[in-house]
């Protein structure tokens, strides 16, 4: 299994712990080898720019799956061709004989009283419409974190994300309050969300 994305999937060096993407935790749930390509910071264009892409690629085993998860840095230039990027990436990841499965971005945590705003602004959809166009299988990751940080609440799902005060954390001395990147225990929830939704689809 092969991953691609952003910060939100990627493994994180040391000195970030115990901030985790949840591709990180996900070998433990599936079962097989997962070689994750995901990058903080990282656009579907940046992603082929750096080569990231190319490398994923060359990896790919016949029956391979190859799970995408981009929205995040993509947002943030939106003259980039997001969809086509990822209409791109799925045609050379089948090419490949791999089996290409895509997820609409996770939430960040912002709750209006005790609902969740939606970040993402159409970005979730043309996930979802580029699934049902192409027959691509879809893990509705916006939907599915919306429910768990909901069922959770504002102050329960802080667990979930990089939250410390000052003084409580020897890596982050000054206290952080991070509402997108995930500690441990939430990339490992996702994780867990991600491989029974693969299974599924198997």
């Amino acid at each position: 299994m092969l991953l691609a994305g952003d910060s939100t999937v990627a493994s994180c060096p040391a000195h970030e712990a115990p901030m985790s993407g949840w591709g990180a935790q996900l070998g433990a749930y599936v079962g097989v080898p997962v070689r994750n390509f995901a990058k903080g910071g990282a656009t579907t264009a940046s992603h082929r720019a750096e080569g990231l892409w190319a490398a994923l690629v060359r990896e790919i085993v016949p029956g391979d799956v190859v799970v995408l998860q981009f929205g995040h840095n993509d947002q943030k230039e939106p003259e980039l061709p997001y969809r086509d990027n990822l209409r791109a990436f799925v045609g050379e990841a089948r090419a490949a004989g791999a089996l290409a499965v895509l997820c609409t971005p996770v939430q960040r945590r912002r709750f209006d009283g005790a609902r969740l705003v939606p970040t993402h602004g159409g970005y979730p959809d043309q996930v979802r419409a580029l699934a049902a166009a192409g027959g691509v299988p879809l893990i509705d990751l916006t939907a599915a974190t919306t429910e768990l940080y909901e069922r959770l609440g504002p102050e329960g799902s802080k667990a979930l994300f990089t939250h410390f005060p000052p003084g409580a954390h020897p890596l982050y001395p000054e206290g952080v309050a991070d509402d997108t990147h995930f500690c441990f225990r939430g990339a490992d929830e996702v994780a867990a969300i991600v491989a029974e939704r693969l299974k599924e689809l198997a």
